[in-house]
């Protein structure tokens, strides 16, 4: 125990560490994973465009840099540093009962992503949520960009119950910029527009999930919407009954996007796409997955 007790101690100067180093190392991350899925979609794309980068990524991208904006205003300290305080003063059920860093470090990476796993369900299954979370959703491509297009208000709020899941478990800092670091180059990864071969696709989603897997998430068709929900690991959903190894149409002709939003202008421009959550429903015919965008 006494052991436990000096591992637990010195961690709080560690996470002050991590703490400093935790924007710089996830956006060095990000940048790296971001260039190399953006290059393989220019190389090997997985679907035609409908619309051309230079307006759907300006839209997303500015969508990102704005999010980020408003949690470093919102929040005085990002998750690291608030690992780095919990560790300080004891929080969570890990300092709790002691657990040794060596195990408290891969449990939290479990549980963590369990916790993103259940929140992203919540953000389907409460209609309120739904309106922010269909931005993510009424993206009309699907592509490395569309793996940072969230609404700021969701993104505070996701940000909220990340804070709680790190002080209820007491997770050390180490563990949570490793979670953060892998659950952006995940994200980044699972929305790319590129195509595995079938063997490497099928061996990869026994562990993470793929591009084509969730790609099903992203359908219009509500079935496979409420599907595939997780980022990182692709365990919770086959433990939990939400897995769909396919789409009913072929992965280049599934639609994707959400009935009413998509096809519209309004999905494809920031200042339209920041109105989704309070606007009303509206039809637009959308384009056909079959015709690129030039």
């Amino acid at each position: 125990m006494g052991g436990n007790v000096l591992m637990l101690t010195e961690r709080p100067m560690q996470g002050e560490a991590l703490a400093g180093w935790e924007w710089v190392l996830r956006l060095g991350a990000f940048a790296g994973v971001f260039a190399a899925m953006a290059a393989w979609e220019a190389l090997a794309p997985r679907r035609a465009r409908l619309h051309p980068r230079r307006v759907r990524w300006v839209a997303n991208l500015g969508l990102a840099a704005l999010d980020g904006a408003v949690v470093r205003i919102v929040f005085p300290v990002a998750a690291v540093g608030f690992a780095a305080i919990g560790a300080d003063r004891g929080w969570g059920l890990l300092n709790a009962f002691g657990v040794p860093f060596w195990l408290a470090f891969p449990l939290s990476l479990l549980a963590l992503d369990l916790a993103i796993y259940f929140q992203h369900v919540m953000f389907h299954a409460v209609p309120l949520l739904w309106r922010l979370h269909r931005v993510h959703h009424a993206d009309p491509d699907f592509d490395v960009t569309t793996g940072a297009r969230f609404h700021p208000i969701e993104i505070v709020l996701s940000m909220l119950a990340k804070l709680a899941a790190i002080a209820v478990l007491g997770a050390p800092a180490a563990a949570v910029l490793v979670f953060e670091i892998l659950l952006n180059a995940c994200a980044t990864f699972n929305h790319a527009n590129v195509k595995l071969p079938a063997a490497i696709d099928r061996a990869l989603r026994r562990v993470i999930v793929t591009p084509d897997m969730h790609r099903v998430h992203h359908s219009t068709a509500m079935a496979e919407t409420n599907s595939n929900y997780g980022f990182n690991l692709a365990w919770w959903d086959r433990l939990f009954g939400t897995y769909r190894a396919e789409a009913s149409l072929p992965q280049e002709r599934m639609a994707i996007g959400v009935e009413g939003i998509t096809g519209d202008a309004r999905a494809v421009s920031l200042t339209g796409i920041l109105a989704i959550p309070f606007a009303g429903e509206r039809r637009a015919p959308a384009l056909s997955p079959g015709h690129e965008a030039p």
